[in-house]
């Protein structure tokens, strides 16, 4: 018998898992697999026509999910890079919005413009922010220096969602005056949302931690108290008539009256003033503005009559009696609705004339210069404008001889039928 085997032939059938044969009917190679012979080789059960077929299904099927994901993928960042570029288009407007005013401020004033300090600036004149010197609503003031040596306020404002015409204002206002009596603006700063004011450093601080500070309150003597409500009038009346475009501050208190190392009275914080053409008495306004306690009653209430300059004297009036008298909390935080019948309980006492209730208001041994500033702050304090004095007249009652003062419509209750101010009533000489 003799059989002719090809090596090569049956090498492949046993590496594929089968064994070397021969059919019997035909003499021919046939390799012996497990699911039966075949010509040459096993083929596995995974690169069967079946299993190939189902390999190609689910592959199509996992390659379709992830086609379709990274379509979710790719539309969500379309969508986010939409929205981002619209934040960033909105935000590109306004920012030049807010560029064109600043621009157009500059421009209206050229070589008599505040400098303009970049936020980095502003960082290195404070030191990082490191000394802070007070707080408020409208931001944090700190202590700096410049690189003369010189000793500046920086009034560093919250982030604000407007467009800048506010603090454009605030520039505005300030950059119109040069006034002892009002304080000096040296620069500012407007990038975006960063935002600050650069003023004069006065060491002295406001003017309310010597009212309501008890024992740095003492330290004050009487006639520096009345030097410096001559000066708030003066700086207020420098504001109602010697800018070529009157200024309305609307937020006069002690908070907003720096004193610096001579106790020289300078008017700040600028930011709800209003502009008005000298000749203009009257302004309409959408909303309120100032600070309970010192705020006039026209500008809450219409029918008290309209809001102008006169409003800016009821919050000096209420100032100034905080600044004889004092009280023991400010009174944007009054509680006790009595509080803001302060005025008519020191009317009351002044009215009687007697001693001990007068000690009572004004303190045992009180000179003429208190009483002189109690009884202009009553007048300054009249519910209607029109019985307010102006701030012209307002100097010139300090400055003037007690005797020549008379007494004024009690505050706070209904005025004589037809009265108005009347500058006779209070004569100088």
């Amino acid at each position: 018998m003799e059989y002719i085997v090809n090596f090569t032939i049956c090498s492949k059938c046993q590496k594929s898992g089968g064994s070397c044969g021969s059919d019997p009917s035909s003499d021919r190679f046939v390799c012996y697999c497990r699911d039966g012979p075949q010509p040459f080789k096993c083929i596995k059960p995974s690169t069967s026509k079946s299993g190939l077929r189902r390999k190609l299904l689910f592959g199509s099927g996992a390659a379709s999910s992830l086609l379709g994901t990274m379509m979710l993928v790719a539309l969500v960042t379309r969508a986010n890079r939409t929205r981002e570029t619209s934040r960033i288009s909105f935000l590109l407007s306004r920012r030049a919005i807010e560029d064109q005013n600043v621009a157009a401020f500059l421009k209206s004033y050229g070589s008599l413009a505040p400098k303009r300090y970049t936020y980095a600036d502003i960082r290195k004149i404070t030191n990082f922010f490191k000394d802070k010197l007070g707080e408020g609503g409208y931001g944090s003031v700190y202590k700096g220096r410049l690189h003369n040596g010189r000793f500046v306020a920086v009034k560093k404002l919250k982030v604000l969602k407007d467009d800048g015409k506010d603090f454009i204002n605030e520039v505005l206002s300030i950059s119109r005056t040069n006034h002892v009596n009002v304080v000096t603006l040296l620069g500012f700063c407007f990038e975006g949302n960063k935002r600050a004011l650069v003023f004069e450093f006065l060491p002295n601080g406001s003017l309310e931690k010597f009212i309501y500070g008890k024992e740095i309150r003492q330290s004050l003597q009487c006639e520096t108290i009345f030097n410096i409500a001559i000066g708030i009038a003066r700086g207020l009346d420098y504001l109602h008539r010697g800018c070529n475009m009157r200024i309305l501050h609307f937020d006069i208190k002690p908070h907003n009256i720096l004193l610096d190392e001579e106790y020289c009275p300078k008017i700040s914080d600028f930011g709800v003033a209003r502009l008005c053409p000298l000749k203009s008495s009257l302004i309409s306004m959408s909303e309120a503005r100032g600070t309970i306690g010192y705020i006039a009653p026209e500008v809450v209430c219409r029918n008290f009559g309209g809001i102008s300059h006169k409003s800016d004297v009821y919050s000096y009036g209420m100032m100034l009696i905080d600044l004889v008298c004092g009280r023991n909390n400010p009174t944007n935080e009054v509680q006790d609705s009595s509080e803001l019948y302060f005025p008519e309980w020191i009317y009351n006492r002044l009215e009687s004339m007697e001693n001990a209730a007068v000690d009572e208001v004004m303190g045992v041994g009180k000179n003429e210069l208190e009483r002189k500033m109690i009884l202009v702050s009553l007048w300054c304090i009249q519910p209607y404008p029109s019985n307010r004095p102006p701030m012209k007249r307002v100097v010139e009652m300090l400055e003037g001889p007690f005797e020549s003062l008379q007494m004024p419509p009690k505050p706070h209750s209904p005025p004589p039928s037809g009265f108005v101010f009347d500058s006779s009533l209070m004569s100088t000489s």
